[in-house]
């Protein structure tokens, strides 16, 4: 692992030494955003094999073994607990998995016994790598929570060799929804606003009520009509992409929507505008849940 500067300090951790990239006065990061996600982090820091896999397996499956192999090396930006890290490990060569948040902590933890993955605590406009080094560059879930989700894809981009393959995830804009979700969304985002200004200990204990009493009920209302019905219909309920999941990815996935303060959405058309800006080609959407995730390739 080499950077293109000394970190600013090295966190000591029982599972060795994180270096550090935060200075406390980077431009495109929100910190209240930052310390929310290090509280959920360190909240919801298990997984298991299956839980991984699982997750893993929905947002990759755009992708091939021509755009991740085992020769290739890989940046995970945003890698909160380092989950995304851990299923890509057995895929590729090396990761650099880097978050500014104290998720580093747990991400060191979680990923221990994967040789091929480094911690560094930087955050996406001040990746401490030479630019282009990277074969595979990829940010499942975080870029919607920076103020300038443009740069920060464009920052991503710079990372990746000619030839090479970005991946995101951003919130979607509830474009291929109708009306009567966009509404019951739309009222849901009232409530986050409200609870993501709570203090943390009261944040938590709110969105584990909502994860039992809202995701929990929905979740079982599209398992029975899928059972009854036996089409598609039961993916058209509010939170029927939980179905199967287990009751920890719910909670935590209740804590990330309701907690935290900054979050913005795109369409699937703004997305592919973003991407295009920043050099890629080849842009591919997944049809599937999670919406928006795509991967595009960067020119020779």
């Amino acid at each position: 692992m080499s950077f293109v500067q000394p970190p600013v300090q090295v966190l000591q951790t029982p599972w060795g030494d994180i270096p550090s990239f935060i200075h406390g006065n980077e431009a495109n990061m929100d910190m209240e955003t930052v310390e929310s996600f290090g509280e959920e982090w360190s909240k919801f820091d298990k997984f298991s094999e299956e839980e991984l896999e699982v997750a893993g397996s929905q947002y990759f499956d755009i992708i091939s073994k021509q755009m991740l192999n085992t020769s290739h090396r890989v940046l995970d930006v945003g890698c909160g607990t380092g989950r995304w890290s851990y299923y890509v490990a057995s895929r590729c060569g090396t990761i650099e998995a880097v978050d500014p948040s104290k998720a580093v902590l747990a991400a060191k933890k979680l990923t221990l016994k994967k040789g091929n993955i480094n911690i560094t605590q930087a955050g996406v406009d001040a990746i401490p790598f030479e630019k282009a080094s990277f074969d595979f560059v990829f940010s499942l879930g975080v870029l919607h929570h920076v103020p300038d989700t443009r740069s920060a894809v464009h920052k991503c981009v710079e990372m990746v060799k000619p030839g090479g393959h970005f991946m995101v995830y951003l919130y979607y804009s509830l474009d291929n929804r109708g009306g009567l979700y966009r509404f019951i969304f739309n009222l849901s985002n009232v409530f986050r606003l409200v609870i993501s200004k709570m203090p943390s200990g009261l944040k938590k204990v709110v969105c584990d009520i909502i994860a039992f009493t809202v995701y929990l009920p929905l979740v079982g209302l599209s398992g029975l009509i899928k059972v009854l019905g036996g089409s598609n219909f039961y993916k058209k309920i509010p939170l029927s992409y939980y179905l199967g999941k287990s009751l920890n990815i719910i909670r935590n996935d209740a804590l990330d929507r309701f907690g935290t303060p900054l979050e913005q959405r795109f369409s699937k058309q703004q997305i592919t505008e973003m991407m295009s800006s920043a050099g890629l080609s080849d842009i591919v959407f997944s049809n599937q849940e999670p919406y928006w995730h795509a991967v595009g390739r960067k020119p020779l």
